[in-house]
């Protein structure tokens, strides 16, 4: 069963990044295996891909694109899920002076699981490691080239912890950085982010772990210079069953009235059963259409993940009680 909860505050400073979000039982599918779109713009940095989570759909892929940093000098963490004891819980990636620690996950070009291999800041410009980084020589000057040993073909699971996660710690280092000063993502991450959300193709369950846009060349545009996955990462497991928390994973309503052995009376009482399920299902598309437009509400404002997980709590109750 699936379940959403207030994730608690870790004392560990390896959790030090989370604060109130999503809790899954099961961890997302593996990192799927794709290449790294050009580099748009000189300047931009790589964000690796990644799994999130609606309560609504499950797990989602997350294209991996290029972004303009915040400020110059500072480099991505990517966020990663982590076993917290009862769940899997989401800690939220970062901008900050270093690469602190993101669950030992081997995101690939440059993202190993520890550090970052795929550039570097020189002054105020940055320099792209060509071993890992898809960049046009001929325009892009300011490149080295460094061999990175790259294990992904090896492990790409795509979570820390709990069955068959990625067992690894921060390090004292990693865990001074988590005390420094950081910038969340920029806006084009969270456009970047809602427009992987409203893609029903990037779903888990639809896409068995092999998204047809696993890249894209620029944050929020997912149509033009995107790069589709190889293969999946690994065998990818349906996500186990769990009772509906939305209208819209309901059943359809029909009732089969017990025979009296009087057919007058058989025909009587399966009218009223047939009433009954016209009746919910009346009431059904009703509360579908009303949480239809309660998501797209929460993807417009940009719903903080606890407005999203009241309005899942919300919707849960309002499904069981229908």
């Amino acid at each position: 069963m699936l379940f959403l909860v207030l994730a608690p505050v870790f004392a560990h400073s390896a959790f030090a990044q989370i604060d109130i979000g999503i809790s899954v039982n099961f961890g997302p599918p593996a990192i799927p295996v794709y290449e790294q779109p050009i580099l748009p713009s000189d300047g931009f940095l790589w964000t690796p891909g990644y799994w999130a989570y609606e309560g609504a759909y499950g797990y989602y892929w997350v294209p991996g694109t290029w972004v303009e940093p915040p400020e110059a000098g500072f480099l991505w963490t990517p966020g990663w899920w982590g076993w917290g004891g009862n769940g899997f819980f989401f800690h939220e990636g970062h901008w900050g002076q270093h690469v602190g620690f993101y669950g030992g996950i081997n995101y690939g070009f440059g993202y190993g699981g520890f550090g970052y291999e795929g550039g570097r800041w020189d002054g105020g410009h940055f320099s792209y490691n060509t071993y890992v980084n898809h960049v046009d020589t001929t325009v892009i000057h300011n490149t080295y080239n460094t061999t990175v040993v790259n294990n992904v073909t090896l492990n790409r699971v795509s979570y820390n912890g709990g069955s068959g996660g990625i067992e690894a710690h921060a390090t004292a280092q990693e865990e001074s950085y988590a005390n420094q000063r950081h910038l969340a993502p920029v806006a084009a991450q969270t456009q970047h982010l809602q427009a992987a959300r409203s893609n029903p193709e990037l779903r888990a369950t639809a896409n068995h772990g092999v998204p047809p846009i696993a890249a894209s060349a620029r944050p929020a545009d997912l149509k033009t210079g995107v790069v589709p996955a190889k293969e999946a990462g690994g065998e990818y497991k349906a996500p186990p069953a769990s009772s509906p928390r939305e209208a819209g994973e309901l059943q359809p309503h029909k009732y089969t009235a017990p025979s009296t052995g009087d057919a007058d009376t058989n025909k009587t009482n399966q009218q009223q059963q047939d009433n009954l399920a016209a009746k919910q299902t009346q009431e059904h598309q009703q509360l579908q259409q009303q949480q239809n437009q309660e998501h797209q509400q929460a993807t417009q404002n940009n719903y903080s993940d606890q407005q999203k997980q009241q309005m899942e709590d919300r919707h849960a109750q309002q499904t069981q009680q229908l």
